[in-house]
């Protein structure tokens, strides 16, 4: 009997320690430790792209120096792949824009901006950027009213966006949409909705789920109207005509463009309408970083070196995620800073 009751109490101790060492393994504590360990930088669609990988390895490489961790991307195809990644924590920082962070914020209030970049001043004065509503520039002439550059000829034509949950590609050019055609009695009603299918005020709407997405669907004359934004130009485009961000400027392809552009050499576009926007930020699950990492990252990314560093913010003529124009670099940036992207809802 003593034996049987010897092995009874082996074999139980055995069951309980395998249940341990499984809790261990799979349960929140390894998931900790491992999360310790890492930490995963998701990027939007645009800034997925092959040709901005070494821009994102030295963003990556200013964050993995400073709080000693591997940093590892995660790219996507959808915005709301990038939102959802930020706001469950699988992914602990991400480069959102103003729409998308103020709805992942609104999901999760523990995600919260760590910097932004600032413009030429250094500051968040002019911390903007700029949605645009174009047009193949051999259509153009039939987008101009008394000789300038208009929106009202869009209406009944194929558009394309690049993602509701886009700030310039889809919250801006609604908005100035709607206001534009708001004083009509056939669109006085007109709201946000009407605007992702076609039929309401559209014959057709696409989503280019990029901006380099967007503005290939306009020049492949999948759509004949597109909203995307100028800060494509660096990497994609050229001036031709006017001043870059001025109504009724005329932009083509640059002859290096990558893809998706590479078959759209030499095409080109004007502008009908330009809106400023405010630069989205680098946002972070605040809940899936300790508050020591949040500092570290806050105070690497802030920095003088940062802001000298040619990787991470590309000089003219050379691609990157962010652009040196003066003064730019990161500054940190509070939540109530995006309450005029709210104010668009």
């Amino acid at each position: 009997m003593k034996k049987v009751a010897m092995i009874l109490l082996l074999a139980m101790l055995t069951m309980v320690f395998s249940a341990c060492s499984s809790s261990s393994e799979n349960g929140k504590s390894g998931s900790s430790d491992k999360s310790k360990e890492t930490i995963t930088v998701v990027w939007y669609p645009n800034e997925s792209a092959d040709d901005l990988k070494d821009s994102r390895a030295a963003i990556d490489e200013v964050i993995a120096k400073a709080t000693g961790k591997k940093v590892v991307d995660k790219l996507t195809t959808d915005y709301n792949i990038a939102i959802e990644a930020l706001v469950s924590g699988n992914a602990q920082l991400g480069l959102m824009g103003g729409e998308g962070y103020t709805e992942a914020h609104k999901k999760n209030a523990d995600v919260v901006p760590a910097v932004v970049n600032s413009g030429a001043s250094g500051t968040l004065k002019d911390a903007l950027y700029h949605s645009w509503i174009s047009v193949q520039t051999k259509d153009a002439s039939k987008y101009m009213k008394d000789g300038k550059p208009s929106i009202d000829n869009i209406v009944g034509k194929k558009m394309s966006f690049v993602s509701p949950s886009s700030t310039s590609g889809f919250a801006i050019p609604t908005s100035r949409i709607i206001t534009h055609f708001g004083d009509q009695d056939k669109y006085k009603d007109l709201k946000v909705e009407d605007m992702q299918q076609g039929g309401k005020f559209f014959s057709q709407v696409l989503f280019g789920q990029s901006h380099q997405g967007s503005a290939a669907n306009l020049l492949m004359g999948k759509a004949d109207v597109a909203a995307f934004m100028d800060l494509l130009t660096p990497n994609y485009f050229s001036l031709v005509s006017g001043k870059l961000n001025e109504e009724g400027s005329v932009l083509k392809v640059r002859d290096n463009a990558s893809d998706p552009f590479t078959s759209l050499k030499g095409k080109e576009f004007t502008v009908l309408s330009v809106t400023p926007v405010l630069n989205g930020p680098i946002a972070m699950n605040s809940k899936a970083l300790s508050k020591e990492d949040q500092k570290k990252i806050q105070d690497a990314l802030t920095s003088d070196e940062t802001a000298n560093n040619s990787k991470v913010f590309a000089p003219e003529g050379e691609k990157g995620i962010f652009s040196k124009d003066g003064k730019s670099r990161f500054v940190k940036v509070e939540d109530s800073w995006y309450d005029a992207i709210r104010d668009l809802h």
